[in-house]
């Protein structure tokens, strides 16, 4: 099963707003902090860049202004094109100035996260992981410790994301079990996640300097697919509807 894949970073991102919808519009100068605007304004531009070349149509200010990501009554993201419901899944995460936006046929249950390398407390352990997790966390050897506690909390949010839940659900109801040995052509590691209900999301990770990303779908996917963000050329017409 194909799942697509763009990441970009804050420098991606135009210094104008013209790529973005009345409504977007309105709700970003709701927003007080820079910090938040800006990690806002990244989700964005890196969705829209995604669902432009998924639907096959230049990434173009005009074009991108009428494509909206709107919260679904679960807070998950839903896509809408010239104010009609795209048929497509979508996913979004954002960290350290980054951002990435998985993309999927609409039957796909599909989570992404982006999550930094970095020491984490045993509190946090005890706090956010199960038995199993804390004991493959106490097996690890010292130097992989960092990355694997970012690799497990990250499949954590992926597959709650998954779950149209998000944080409101307890992450210790979702179990990760990474294959840290195995290596996709792309560089992609596969993983999978039980959650307590019985069901299992499928999935991939990848790590390059302190950043690591996860991505989690049912059905199981193939490893992520890049994106190709297309070069807008003005003597090309084009339409989105």
């Amino acid at each position: 099963m194909d799942v697509y894949w763009l990441e970009q970073t804050e420098a991606d991102v135009p210094a104008e707003n013209d790529w973005l919808g009345a409504r977007e519009l309105a709700c970003l100068d709701g927003l007080r902090f820079a910090k938040r605007r800006a990690d806002w304004r990244l989700g964005r531009w890196t969705a829209k860049s995604a669902l432009a070349v998924w639907l096959g149509v230049p990434t173009h200010t005009q074009v991108l202004a009428k494509i909206e990501i709107r919260p679904a009554p679960s807070g998950a993201p839903q896509v809408f094109v010239a104010d009609k419901p795209a048929d497509l899944t979508v996913s979004l995460s954002h960290r350290a100035s980054r951002a990435v936006c998985a993309v999927a046929a609409s039957s796909v249950e599909l989570g992404c996260d982006l999550e930094m390398i970095e020491s984490r407390s045993d509190a946090f352990v005890s706090d956010y992981f199960t038995t199993e997790e804390q004991k493959l966390v106490a097996r690890a050897p010292a130097m992989d410790r960092s990355r694997l506690l970012a690799l497990l909390w990250s499949a954590k949010e992926s597959a709650l994301k998954a779950l149209q839940s998000g944080l409101r659900l307890d992450t210790r109801t979702v179990i990760v079990t990474p294959d840290v040995a195995s290596f996709d052509l792309n560089g992609w590691r596969a993983l999978k996640v039980h959650h307590t209900d019985g069901r299992v999301f499928h999935g991939w990770w990848q790590h390059t300097d302190n950043i690591l990303r996860t991505l989690v779908a049912d059905p199981p996917p193939d490893a992520p697919i890049p994106l190709e963000i297309r070069t807008y050329s003005p003597d090309r017409a084009f339409r989105c509807a």
